[in-house]
């Protein structure tokens, strides 16, 4: 029987223990992944109780505690807070965890432990910031533009209102609401074992942005772009990309309505 295992230097191991709550009665552990390429040691896991009458009720708010007031080598990204920009993305759970965003991800929705890791299958920066530029890349890929042939009005370009909910969605979850946090392709296992030409759905939610998109005029040439067995169909509608998006849009649909297109025009 085959046996597989990490390679040695790749075992997350125990790190240090902190305990910073000071006898709270409101109290929280998180057990926190660390990971420094400056060094030669294991990524280790680092636990911090904290006291959480000292922070705010979102985990990206005990993480700023931590970094603030305990643990100054703390490494994250953040930015809005509010759950529109994205860059608190992150691995998050009482267990193995569900990709979300930080700053909406509530402390008191875990009974247990707190375990806080990077985006899973993408590389590790430091700590909990992953490394987007193969993403980016794949995002640039798709010319996330509007692209026209006839001249430009001498106003903006119009929509119905019928073709704007396409895109927006009648409560506000269509595929423009996409924030790029890739929470959905990082929980995808097609994309984990073929990043480097499965475009992931989150990608592909972005690429039926522009092709469901009334005022492109493109729409052959990006259906032309996204015929390969490996850009598109790699996709099994295996549904995780939908279940973790912390925005509530459906990625798995966008990626059969461009399926759905391919078939239309053989």
């Amino acid at each position: 029987m085959a046996e597989f295992a990490l390679p040695q230097n790749s075992k997350v191991q125990k790190g240090k223990t902190i305990d910073a709550a000071n006898g709270a009665t409101r109290k929280k552990t998180f057990k926190v992944y660390r990971w420094d390429p400056d060094d030669d040691r294991n990524p280790r896991m680092d636990e911090y109780t904290i006291d959480l009458d000292k922070c705010g009720p979102m985990v990206l708010d005990a993480l700023l505690h931590i970094k603030n007031d305990i643990d100054q080598t703390l490494t994250l990204r953040r930015s809005c807070r509010e759950g529109i920009c994205g860059s608190c993305a992150m691995n998050i759970g009482s267990g193995k965890g569900t990709n979300t965003l930080a700053c909406t991800q509530a402390i008191d929705e875990f009974k247990g432990d707190i375990t806080v890791r990077p985006l899973p299958h993408m590389p590790v920066v430091k700590d909990l910031v992953p490394d987007l530029n193969h993403v980016y890349a794949q995002y640039t890929s798709i010319e996330p533009w509007l692209k026209t042939d006839s001249p430009a009005p001498n106003r903006e370009r119009l929509q119905s209102e019928e073709d704007s909910t396409v895109l927006n969605g009648s409560d506000g979850n269509g595929p423009a609401a996409c924030i790029l946090c890739f929470c959905c392709s990082t929980s995808c296992p097609s994309y984990w074992w073929n990043a480097d030409r499965f475009l992931g759905p989150a990608i592909l939610l972005q690429a039926y942005r522009w092709i469901a998109d009334s005022r492109d005029e493109a729409t052959g040439e990006r259906l032309d772009q996204l015929e390969d067995p490996f850009r598109l169909y790699r996709c099994h509608t295996i549904m995780n990309c939908t279940n973790t998006c912390p925005k509530g849009l459906n990625p798995a649909k966008a990626i059969a309505e461009i399926k759905k297109l391919m078939a239309v025009r053989r």
